[in-house]
């Protein structure tokens, strides 16, 4: 008895085609994480959506977007000097793997934010921050940053925003 299933040419091919998500389908939403802008221009950033939603918010009836099994799977664009505030998820790691530009990326001590450290990312560098740790980054080149960010669960908790992140108090509607 095998635990590999059988399947014919015909389910392979719509297995394979359920399972790309192509560039030329993919559009940079500038509105999911709009509201941050209300903290100013500066946290202002693009997501692009390729498997799952990312902590982002409900983009269920998206239908671009490849199901998650078990982690999710983005790109974000970051305009030159912006930033991606200090935020926290609790219930699943966060990487993210620079595709263009320099990132510098920043973890915050969990007691009161106030102790950081710092390194700077390039092109084909990743770092992985464990649950539970918070962390910041900032686009430090000339140009767009596009990095991918990978959620290690199906569906993550939206993140929160400590009391030293620019984005505490501040309301998605």
């Amino acid at each position: 008895m095998s635990d590999t299933p059988t399947t014919g040419a015909t389910d392979l091919e719509a297995l394979i085609d359920s399972c790309i998500a192509s560039r030329d389908s993919r559009y940079e939403d500038w509105d999911t994480l709009g509201f941050q802008a209300k903290a100013g221009d500066e946290f202002r950033r693009a997501q692009i959506r390729y498997v799952g939603s990312g902590a982002t918010g409900n983009h269920e009836t998206d239908s671009r977007i490849i199901p998650s099994g078990g982690f999710t799977f983005s790109n974000m664009r970051l305009p030159a000097g912006a930033v991606g505030p200090e935020h926290t998820h609790h219930d699943a790691e966060e990487a993210f793997f620079v595709l263009e530009g320099t990132l510098e990326v920043t973890v915050h001590d969990v007691e009161d934010g106030t102790k950081t450290a710092s390194r700077v990312l390039g092109y084909r560098d990743l770092i992985r921050v464990p649950a539970g740790v918070p962390r910041s980054l900032r686009n430090i080149g000339d140009t767009d940053a596009l990095f991918c960010v990978i959620i290690g669960t199906r569906k993550p908790q939206v993140p929160t925003y400590p009391a030293t992140s620019p984005m505490h108090g501040i309301t998605r509607d």
